[in-house]
């Protein structure tokens, strides 16, 4: 299998889990403390393996960046969710991030990409932003949901940059996940106070599935990052938003209109594209 072809098959696996962790989001109660349950059980799960792996050395500015970029785009999506459906302010904050990814990739860091590759990378994002413009929204929430797409472009630079540096891409995949943990899910839980320990009771499992899932899908996209390119693999992620769709509609009970199956087959064709440019 070519490498190319290994690093597609973990993007679109990393797109379906990432589904399902926003969709365990969306359904708490208290998203902040929801969070908080995600990021923590995976911080305790990956734990173990950091007295395994070497350390990140090359790679712990990037880290840094990473996680104070994690840290805007994670208050960001939970406002979002606060005032938007899943299929609203989840299509916005993901159509927005490869465009603006690829463009910073290329532009700051000059990677390659190819006008096929291009176009794959227009046709998602615009498919990803017609499956959540298709109805009336906040503004405020379409606002949230922008910043949390440029964050998103930001940290997918960011990590990509440094699952490279690092000595072994399992070295960056643990301590993302320490630094998330232990930095922002300690960080949320102490911002919600009773709030979270009230949540924690009631939804420790659907956090700990996430939280597991949340290791699968960046950690997938990590190794991916390391042996393709970004702006291809940043779109072809986005696909999550099929699956974000499906969740959403028969899951979550909200409703499917013409706009967003016009938007689901752009995505498609988009991805259909990165995947043959691959």
């Amino acid at each position: 299998m070519s490498p190319a072809l290994t690093a597609s098959l973990m993007i679109l696996t990393s797109g379906m889990a990432h589904a399902v962790v926003n969709a365990i989001l969306k359904a708490g109660k208290d998203k902040m403390s929801s969070r908080a349950l995600i990021d923590g059980f995976s911080a305790l799960i990956m734990l173990p393996l950091a007295f395994f792996t070497p350390l990140p050395n090359g790679a712990w500015w990037w880290l840094l960046g990473s996680f104070a970029t994690h840290l805007v785009y994670l208050v960001c999506l939970i406002k979002a969710f606060e005032r938007a459906d899943m299929t609203v302010a989840y299509p916005i904050a993901r159509g927005v991030a490869p465009a603006i990814a690829a463009a910073v990739a290329v532009g700051l860091f000059h990677e390659a990409i190819t006008f096929w590759v291009a176009i794959g990378v227009g046709l998602v994002s615009i498919g990803v932003m017609t499956v959540g413009m298709g109805r009336k929204a906040d503004p405020k929430a379409v606002g949230w949901a922008v910043a949390t797409g440029m964050t998103i472009a930001l940290y997918t630079v960011l990590d990509a940059q440094g699952v490279r540096a690092a000595p072994t891409a399992l070295s960056y995949i643990v301590w993302v996940y320490l630094f998330l943990g232990g930095g922002i899910g300690v960080m949320f839980a102490l911002w919600r106070g009773r709030t979270f320990y009230l949540a924690a009771r009631s939804e420790w499992k659907p956090g700990l599935i996430a939280g597991a899932l949340s290791i699968v899908t960046y950690g997938l996209a990590l190794y991916a990052f390391r042996i393709g390119a970004t702006p291809r693999l940043a779109a072809l992620r986005e696909t999550s938003i099929l699956f974000a769709t499906v969740i959403a509609v028969v899951f979550l009970k909200e409703r499917m209109t013409a706009g967003r199956v016009v938007g689901v087959l752009v995505i498609a064709a988009g991805a259909a594209t990165l995947l043959a440019a691959g």
